[in-house]
């Protein structure tokens, strides 16, 4: 693959990105002995981070990209992980969402 690009250009912008990504990690390095505590603003912002996390890994699984029709609604996956997030909001429990999660997406399987 070739880009309009030369090699030199190519090299800047990686070693580019590589130090700020290494600065961005540093920073927490050192900061972590010098600072007494985390303000209240960003512990409450980071309480968002493992549910964001976590769902930008989980539906694209079962969310179909790109699709804004009344079938997609009716696609067994998407009924699943409906039934396991529902469950999951009720119950807080890890084996009744995996329950629901899969009894809903077979029963979608079968129905639809």
């Amino acid at each position: 693959m070739t880009t309009g690009y030369g090699p030199a250009a190519v090299w800047a912008v990686i070693l580019a990105v590589g130090a700020a990504t290494f600065a961005v990690r540093l920073s927490f390095i050192y900061l972590f002995g010098r600072v007494e505590s985390v303000p209240p603003t960003v512990e409450r912002a980071l309480g968002y981070v493992p549910p964001a996390v976590l769902a930008a890994l989980v539906v694209p699984s079962f969310v179909p990209a790109g699709v804004a029709t009344p079938a997609a609604l009716a696609d067994p996956r998407l009924v699943g992980g409906a039934a396991a997030a529902l469950a999951a909001w009720r119950t807080e429990s890890v084996a009744w969402t995996l329950a629901a999660g899969m009894v809903g997406l077979h029963l979608a399987r079968f129905l639809l």
